[in-house]
């Protein structure tokens, strides 16, 4: 063998994969030279109770092989859980570069083939009422899958990596919420179908409003400028389409939501979506949540109202920044939509230079920092009263005091964090428009960051994406359904 064969032939490493199966290839071999293949194959392990879903993987099993749907719509209706036994703790994921324990892939699997199982069934076997039914109650307890993608600035093409390695393996979350430069990523997602983003998303094609944009504001690229209102607007303009939240609902079927902060002391931040503010339109919600106070304006929302005319949307108030008040909105997702596992894409330059991925670090100093910021959050609740009824009359610090206050309360982390490997960024940087290396190499690094937990969002997310699925053919089964006995009723005399 020749060395030039040699060196063609050998593995490429996990830092230099091009594509998440190049990365998938590199993290399998790691494991078997590290010996986590083999913990794989092991049932045992104190993260989680191994006997439990071992149990409920062999009865499912035989379930199955007795071809009994009425057993298994039983043995289902006991309860389907996402976190049974403790099997979906980030901390399984820490030991193998690639996936976790074999049993609990294998359980989910089985778990989820077992829905599609009974969905197949026929109405002789069990009746269509009754497995909807069943559908309905297991959707509601199971509960659904969002990503939030945080404010950041001009750092926003790292969501959009995020967004390219979720979509090729048919796992980004139909709910998405996002805040401050996540809004705009949210957006661009949330008015385009599924075609459009992937061929949005490809190599070049992203950066294109960026080098129609810069043509006439190099100085902005270089730095020397700060990034304004209407270039702003121009680039929201350029990549939005002029859409309500409701029209881009109909369009994709994603739940787009997209944070605002008031910018009056004394009123509440909004999450805009097709439930809340069907009638909003899209650019003005992007343009209020990316406007930065201090420096850009507060923003007016628009409407299109009942003749179609656009029109501003509660006129006598503006708002601002989402991020400053709401930048991962689980409380408001989980209900509306059931969400009850979140996965976030987190660029914040507020606080992103100090999170860390609290799930795969289960240790004793892991415990005594949560603790110890767990306890300066409580200092802080228990003061911030007294502190504003001393500024109170003193604008605008009263209003700087209070977006400082909810920047400091918020959690920056969720079920899955997903974080750029660069935490420092020039602060020049933030309020520019990015040059097409640097916006390259943002998405890039979304990419490369999502990988390794590409296996983990597949398997905490598969049973609910299994249901959702499910649903969503069953509901349009009833509708048909529904709608052929109506047509067929006879009329009132």
């Amino acid at each position: 063998m020749t060395l030039e064969h040699q060196v063609d032939s050998a593995p490429i490493s996990m830092s230099d994969a091009k594509t998440y199966e190049e990365w998938k290839l590199a993290a399998l071999a790691d494991d078997e030279r590290t010996g986590a293949a083999r913990w794989r194959e092991v049932d045992h392990s104190r993260r989680y109770d191994f006997q439990v879903i071992r149990l409920r993987y062999n009865e499912l099993c035989h379930l199955k092989a007795r071809n009994d749907p009425q057993e298994l719509l039983f043995y289902l209706n006991e309860g389907i859980h996402g976190n049974m036994g403790g099997m979906g703790r980030p901390a399984l994921y820490a030991k193998a570069r690639f996936g976790t324990k074999d049993l609990i892939t294998n359980y989910i699997g089985e778990l989820a083939d077992s829905l599609e199982t009974l969905a197949n069934v026929e109405d002789s076997v069990i009746s269509f009422e009754d497995r909807l039914d069943f559908f309905r109650r297991a959707g509601h307890c199971f509960g659904r899958s969002a990503i939030m993608l945080s404010g950041g600035g001009a750092l926003g093409p790292f969501h959009l990596g995020v967004a390219k390695a979720l979509m090729e393996q048919n796992l980004l979350p139909r709910v998405i919420s996002g805040s401050s430069a996540g809004s705009f990523v949210a957006a661009v997602l949330g008015t385009r179908t599924e075609e459009e983003i992937l061929k949005t998303l490809a190599p070049g094609q992203v950066v294109v409003a960026y080098e129609e944009f810069a043509d006439g504001n190099a100085a902005v690229l270089r730095g020397n400028r700060r990034l304004g209102i209407e270039e702003l607007r121009s680039v929201i303009d350029r990549m939005i389409p002029d859409m309500t939240f409701q029209e881009a609902f109909e369009c994709t079927g994603r739940e787009i939501n997209i944070s605002v902060s008031p910018s009056e002391l004394h009123q509440s931040p909004r999450l805009l979506n097709a439930i809340t503010s069907p009638n909003v339109f899209i650019r003005e919600a992007v343009l209020a949540s990316c406007s930065i106070p201090g420096i850009f304006p507060p923003v007016t929302l628009a409407a299109r109202g009942p003749n179609g005319v656009r029109r501003p949307y509660v006129p006598s108030r503006k708002w601002v920044d989402g991020s400053v008040s709401d930048d991962l909105p689980a409380k408001r997702l989980g209900r509306l939509y059931g969400v009850n596992y979140f996965i976030t894409s987190q660029t914040n330059p507020v606080v992103v230079w100090a999170l860390r991925d609290s799930g795969w670090d289960d240790g004793v100093l892991a415990r005594i920092l949560d603790a110890s910021r767990s306890t300066s959050r409580e200092w802080l609740r228990a003061s911030f009263p007294f502190v504003m009824r001393l500024i109170k009359n003193s604008y605008p610090l009263n209003i700087y005091a209070r977006m400082a206050y909810s920047v400091a309360m918020q959690d920056y982390t969720a079920d899955v964090n997903i974080l750029p490997r660069k935490r420092f960024w020039h602060p020049r940087k933030l309020l520019s428009v990015l040059t097409d290396e640097e916006t390259r190499y943002l998405i890039r690094e979304g990419e490369i960051a999502t990988w390794p937990k590409i296996e983990m969002i597949r398997n905490c997310t598969e049973v609910g994406r299994t249901l959702d699925r499910i649903l969503l053919d069953y509901e349009h089964e009833y509708a048909r359904r529904y709608s052929s006995i109506y047509r067929k009723r006879p009329k009132e005399s």
